[in-house]
């Protein structure tokens, strides 16, 4: 997954001519929001532009009415607008995804950490949460992944979004006399949880909680300085992220 959110509209952007906006001055970041405003319409926010450290070159932020958020790229004049990612050639980092992270962050001290289930490996003292659904097979992948790091705590809210199937794994799940280690038997090793009848209202309410995160697949990790990362990573991808939270 290459994006850690998109807007419909981004599809038809390719480039728009240039002189487009002839009357603009050249230079400061408050002049390109304007423009680059009325260039998008009433139905898209820009919300902050961002000179970079690339000759002409401006990021522009802007979320849609859905509250979507997303970035293009432009020029101080607004002769073009493109919708791409930003590669770093060096050090080939995703400078497009990275900041899209960092927009799209969350309060990690608000998660409701008592709706989750929780692996702990070493003395757990590094921390982060994951979205996941029972049947998503990517999920079954991070976990493997997951279990090769040290001094951890997993966080695990349960999101059945995939079917019936997932709702009744996952209330099966949320009903053993140890959920987490149905969890992890379940998502590891393919145990069908047993569990019996019990109040599923967490459930209920971390789909809530995946809606107002605008969570739109799994497995979907965020990290304790509350950046997201969505989409399977492997075990070393994991661990540089863990070592860059501050």
């Amino acid at each position: 997954m290459n994006r850690a959110l998109s807007i419909p509209f981004a599809t038809t952007l390719c480039a728009a001519l240039a002189g487009l906006f002839p009357g603009l001055a050249a230079g400061d970041e408050e002049s390109v929001k304007k423009s680059i405003a009325t260039w998008f319409g009433a139905n898209v926010k820009v919300e902050a532009t961002r000179k970079l450290p690339v000759g002409s070159l401006y990021e522009v932020q802007v979320q849609s009415g859905r509250g979507d958020k997303a970035l293009f790229y432009t020029d101080d004049k607004v002769s073009f607008v493109l919708d791409g990612q930003l590669i770093d050639a060096k050090s080939r980092r995703n400078l497009t995804q990275e900041q899209l992270n960092k927009l799209s962050a969350i309060n990690f001290s608000e998660l409701p950490l008592a709706n989750a289930v929780r692996l702990v490996r070493g003395n757990g003292r590094r921390v982060l949460a994951t979205f996941e659904d029972p049947n998503c097979g990517y999920c079954k992948k991070l976990a493997q992944e997951l279990r090769k790091l040290d001094d951890v705590t997993v966080y695990t809210f349960i999101i059945p979004i995939l079917g019936q199937d997932s709702s009744d794994k996952s209330r099966a799940i949320w009903c053993s006399a140890d959920r987490n280690k149905a969890w992890n038997d379940w998502i590891t090793a393919g145990v069908q949880p047993g569990g019996g009848q019990c109040d599923t209202a967490a459930l209920q309410k971390n789909l809530d909680l995946a809606n107002r995160y605008r969570i739109q697949g799994t497995p979907t990790m965020f990290f304790s300085n509350g950046e997201r990362a969505p989409g399977y990573m492997v075990a070393a991808q994991i661990e540089q992220r863990l070592a860059a939270v501050k």
